[in-house]
């Protein structure tokens, strides 16, 4: 792993080690921005963490909590970050534990690199789509990051679709629309059998590469910094997030930091 990529699984696991000191404690702090969502002081201290990494790599950071430059600012950067410092704020609110800090480069407008990391489960997610490689690392309770990550035993890999078994689809916890049973409706009619996983939080990409589900229909809004990382780390597996406005990959740094509804599977 490169220098770079070191630098955002550093940045990512510290920020989840930092949301975990204000998890731990009585009041949050929320807030709620204009667009509705809450935002705890943990969102702020870990995108400060994450900002104090990444600023030193000299590529541009996208991050939910920065304040986000106009479009001609940022049109022609040939890569950038993409960043969540706290994906599911209100899984964390909640505190269910079904939340991330999620960290992407994305070149050309497509991931290449992703870093998920869940610090009350502990689990490091890590996708490198220049090797087409993926990782599910679990680190201790002092979230110490080990010498070694890359290895064989930390690989994982998605499963295959079979009119044998159920086809399992990943359903968000909050977003379960018409469509979205409409979709899981069909998909039960065509295998016969059908299990649907829930997960917050970027976690339910995680699910469908590392092999516990086989698919994820997303037709609910989401940002760029919502699915880059997942993006990466499935795409690094075979995996596809097809947009279902383009019928091609979802895109990254675009003029409008809104992603369409997508479908993540094989």
């Amino acid at each position: 792993m490169n220098k770079t990529n070191k630098t955002a699984v550093k940045a990512a696991v510290l920020a989840g080690k930092a949301i975990m000191k204000i998890y731990n404690e009585e009041d949050f702090m929320v807030q709620i921005k204009n667009d509705a969502s809450p935002l705890t002081k943990a969102d702020i201290s870990a995108n400060d963490v994450i900002n104090s990494f990444l600023e030193g790599t000299s590529i541009p950071i996208i991050s939910e909590e920065n304040k986000q430059l106009d479009y001609e600012a940022r049109k022609d950067w040939p890569e950038c970050w993409v960043v969540d410092p706290l994906d599911g704020t209100k899984e964390f609110i909640k505190r269910n534990g079904e939340f991330t800090v999620n960290i992407a480069r994305v070149e050309n407008g497509q991931p290449k690199f992703g870093v998920i990391y869940a610090p009350v489960l502990r689990h490091l997610y890590i996708g490198d789509t220049a090797s087409k490689k993926s990782y599910k690392i679990e680190l201790g309770e002092n979230h110490e990051i080990p010498e070694t990550l890359t290895i064989v035993e930390n690989e994982i890999s998605p499963l295959t679709k079979s009119t044998n078994h159920p086809i399992k689809v990943v359903g968000s916890r909050s977003h379960m629309n018409d469509e979205t049973k409409t979709f899981i409706e069909d998909l039960d009619v065509k295998y016969k059998s059908v299990e649907v996983v829930s997960k917050g939080s970027s976690l339910k990409f995680c699910l469908v590469a590392e092999g516990s589900a086989h698919i994820y229909p997303r037709f609910a809004p989401t940002m760029e910094w919502d699915t880059a990382a997942g993006q990466a780390i499935c795409n690094a597996v075979g995996i596809t997030v097809i947009s279902k406005e383009t019928n091609e990959s979802l895109e990254y740094n675009k003029e409008n930091l809104l992603n369409s509804h997508f479908i993540v599977g094989s």
